[in-house]
């Protein structure tokens, strides 16, 4: 049976994080071994002291916790070989599902259309309108959003994600270079420019994915009292496709009623709705 790796209480390094409390008694509840991770330690660097309550030779585990940059898990794995344990889910395949460059080419046709271009945080973003209306031409004219290659501004709409119209540069430079200053030292990967579609009200579905079958259909965190039942005919396949065990994917429909996937995530640090229990989903990993 595998373990479950979960995140440490900051103030009480011993327990589980609050957050994760409710998942680590239904974990222990179907006799499966458990593991704290330090996350502000692996986030500072320190891998080896992140992982020092976790047994050696204690196996391999799914990890069920916050979200980690993908350096950051590469050098998690490494600690735990170190101890003799392993991640189910191996650093390449957490950056292929974590980040869009890694998922998107597998649904092209699924999403909306996208570009990139990779950027460090500690790199200042170019402020020249022309270099981003370049990189954007590929999309045409009409509104666009600009997020990272993880996670998007959306809760400043109008500052740092929304573009009225790509073929403004100025005002398309404007949102980027907001979003980069926002995101900081948490700028993930890179900025990336979408093809904005427009989606009927009423939420988006979150469809849990273990190894290439759906195990649970549940609302999106910042939506949870709104819960469509999507069609994942085609999306499944693209997730087979994607290679990934432990994979979400944020479906919504769009105005001509086809569904489309918003976000794709590595299903390790993806949240669960208030009021929606992880037991389906921690049973169908046990079992895995």
């Amino acid at each position: 049976m595998p373990g479950f790796l979960l995140c440490a209480d900051p103030l009480r390094p011993s327990r589980p994080d609050p957050a994760f409390a409710e998942e680590a008694g239904t974990v222990r509840d179907m006799g499966a071994v458990t593991a704290l991770l330090d996350h502000d330690a692996l986030l500072a660097g320190d891998a080896a002291g992140a992982v020092a309550r976790v047994p050696r030779g204690s196996g391999p585990y799914w990890y069920r916790g916050w979200m980690i940059p993908v350096q950051r898990y590469a050098e998690l794995e490494l600690a735990l070989a170190d101890r003799g344990a392993t991640l189910l889910t191996d650093a390449a395949a957490y950056r292929r599902a974590h980040e869009l460059p890694g998922w998107y080419s597998v649904f092209d046709g699924l999403t909306p259309r996208s570009v990139w271009h990779p950027l460090s945080a500690s790199a200042p973003a170019p402020e020249d309108g022309a270099f981003w209306s370049a990189l954007a031409r590929p999309l045409g004219r009409g509104p666009g959003i600009v997020k990272d290659f993880v996670k998007s501004r959306k809760h400043e709409w109008h500052e740092a994600c929304f573009v009225p119209e790509l073929g403004d540069s100025e005002a398309l430079a404007t949102v980027v270079g907001r979003l980069v200053a926002l995101q900081g030292d948490f700028l993930a990967g890179g900025v990336v420019v979408r093809a904005f579609e427009r989606f009927v009200p009423g939420g988006e579905a979150r469809v849990w994915w273990v190894d290439g079958a759906p195990v649970l259909v549940t609302a999106h965190p910042d939506t949870p009292d709104d819960r469509p039942l999507p069609e994942t005919g085609a999306v499944g396949e693209a997730v087979r496709r994607l290679g990934c065990r432990l994979v979400t994917t944020d479906l919504a429909l769009r105005e001509d009623g086809v569904w489309r996937v918003v976000e794709v995530g590595d299903g390790q640090v993806s949240g669960l709705p208030s009021g929606t229990g992880a037991k389906p989903l921690l049973e169908a990993l046990r079992d895995a």
